[in-house]
């Protein structure tokens, strides 16, 4: 009689984990009386893909506070021991200088250290304002500035690296439609420079920002900044286009001339102007050409023809076209006077027409007190720095820092009467142009100084400089530190620690990263996942009264 097979049957648990799918597996030999069911089951997919996701999040979480770590400890101007860096370039009249700064952060506040890796600088010839009948020619000089800039600056730097153009008086006397176009050529270059850059950082900024910037670099160098106000120092500048004026004052001011600076925790309310049109070769082509009016006082009228006397000249000098073309520009009248132009070389007379330059205008002073032309100007208060042209002419006559104004005067005398020939000898390697301007650069700074803002002979609160220390007096680096500390103050303010805003603040590639990593996490996770999505066999052992769970490969 054959002998019956019963189907074993397994019950499942309702609330089981398990979806079986059951068959039966005979034994191979009719003798044996026992029989094992195998049972493959599915893993309960709602219970993997929590385990999964998970398994996700604590990866992108440790990942993600791993970054921020790193980032609060050595990226970006806060990486421990490295420099940020900063670009300032001076679109001055004679020429433009670029500035590359490093600096490191300490206690959250920059540290200012001009010289070695912390500071270069490069200056092309001509300026800006030379490319007003063809702007696209400014791109020449300022490209070879941008490589110059782009050689101090680590590369992995420049995206971080701020650059910022600030034109000064050249590109003041220009037309607005002529500033405009030559700086479109500049944001242009700037903007494909691989440095940060905006539209706004290349401007013409004000004579008056000028003459602040340069009174900021002077009292830092001079270690008075962030102290007490009746203590600073103040700064005179004379440049080729214009002349800035700027210190402490406490006289009452109208608002255009006042300006407040503040500092770590002092504010200074300034006086600051700039005498456009007044700058050392700006004033001695008002000189030439006062030289073709009627009513100047040292041209001699003759039956035949005009002789121009010019005292600011030194007797023996011979007008040509080049010097010409450099000094006032006047081709159209070349004609008229070249033949008939005379050298005075009388210091005497050329400080008097200096100093009618400086009073042209006066008349129109609607204001207490007018000093050069219709510009109030208060009392001048304190110690002064004069810099640029007047450290220049006080070099080139071998008169020290300290030197009095009647050295200068004394020094101005011999030059002006001194034979042209002469001259030529003593200093052959400069150009006509550039020997010819000391005569009237001399009288021109004791007709500014003394003549128009009072300071005595022999005063010894006024100093010629183009550095204090080894810290180099120009407006740039005023602007860079200024700029610098604002924005430091302002990070500052925005939460309790620094680098606080440095990860999250304004357009800072922090946060994206923090956001974007773990979420790129996720994603590879979960389609690696399903690539590779693991097949399990579940086993129900009868004979031990368990399940056996094992992957299949």
């Amino acid at each position: 009689m054959r002998r019956s097979h019963t189907r074993s049957r397994v019950k499942s648990n309702s609330k089981s984990e398990m979806d079986p799918i059951k068959f039966q597996i005979r034994s191979g030999s009719r003798a044996s009386s026992s029989s094992s069911t195998y049972t493959l089951t599915k893993p309960n997919s709602k219970h993997t893909k929590s385990n999964l996701m998970l398994t996700v999040a604590s990866i992108s979480i440790v990942l993600g506070f791993l970054f921020l770590c790193y980032s609060v400890l050595f990226s970006g101007g806060n990486r421990i021991g490295s420099l940020r860096y900063s670009v300032v370039i001076d679109g001055g009249s004679t020429g433009t200088r670029i500035h590359v700064f490093g600096y490191p952060i300490e206690s959250g506040k920059p540290v200012f250290e001009f010289r070695g890796a912390n500071y270069a600088s490069l200056k092309l010839h001509p300026g800006l304002s030379a490319f007003a009948d063809n702007p696209d020619g400014a791109s020449v000089s300022l490209t070879e500035l941008v490589e110059f800039a782009k050689g101090k600056v680590p590369k992995g730097m420049w995206m971080e690296t701020e650059v910022r153009l600030m034109a000064t008086a050249g590109m003041r006397l220009l037309e607005l439609p002529v500033q405009e176009k030559i700086l479109q050529v500049t944001r242009r270059v700037l903007k494909s420079s691989g440095f940060m850059f905006r539209d706004e950082w290349a401007s013409v900024i004000s004579g008056s920002d000028e003459g602040v910037y340069a009174w900021v670099v002077a009292n830092f160098a001079l270690g008075s900044l962030g102290g007490d106000p009746l203590k600073t120092t103040g700064i005179v500048e004379l440049g080729g286009a214009s002349a800035q004026v700027t210190f402490v004052s406490n006289e009452p001011m109208p608002a255009e001339f006042s300006r407040t600076v503040s500092f770590g925790n002092v504010s200074y309310n300034l006086y600051s102007h700039s005498f456009l049109h007044f700058g050392q070769n700006a004033a001695h082509d008002k000189l030439w050409g006062s030289l073709l009016s009627k009513d100047h006082k040292s041209a001699v009228e003759t039956a035949q023809e005009r002789i121009f006397t010019d005292p600011c000249a030194p007797k023996g000098y011979k007008l040509d076209t080049n010097t010409q073309k450099h000094l006032s520009g006047l081709l159209a009248e070349e004609s008229r006077f070249s033949d008939s132009f005379h050298a005075g070389g009388n210091y005497s007379e050329c400080r008097s027409a200096a100093l009618t330059i400086l009073q042209e205008g006066n008349e129109k002073c609607s204001y207490q007190h007018c000093s050069i032309g219709s510009a109030f100007t208060p009392k001048l208060q304190g110690r002064f720095l004069a810099t640029e042209n007047f450290f220049h002419t006080s070099k080139f006559f071998g008169l020290g820092e300290k030197a009095w104004l009647s050295n200068m005067i004394s020094a101005g005398e011999r030059f002006c009467g001194e034979d042209w020939s002469k001259l030529r000898v003593k200093d052959p390697s400069l150009r006509d142009e550039d020997l010819l301007r000391y005569c009237f650069s001399s009288a021109y700074i004791v007709s500014l100084l003394h003549d128009t803002f009072g300071i005595p002979l022999d005063d010894e609160r006024i100093g010629f400089a183009i550095q204090a220390g080894d810290i180099p007096l120009d407006w740039a680096l005023g602007a860079f530190i200024l700029q610098t500390a604002t924005e430091t103050s302002q990070h500052e303010a925005i939460g309790n620690h620094h680098w606080f805003y440095d990860l999250f603040g304004y357009e800072s590639k922090t946060l994206h990263y923090l956001i974007g990593i773990p979420i790129l996490m996720t994603v590879l996770v979960y389609l690696v996942s399903k690539w590779r999505k693991p097949q399990l066999k579940t086993i129900y052992d009868l004979e031990k009264g368990r399940y056996i769970v094992t992957r299949i490969r």
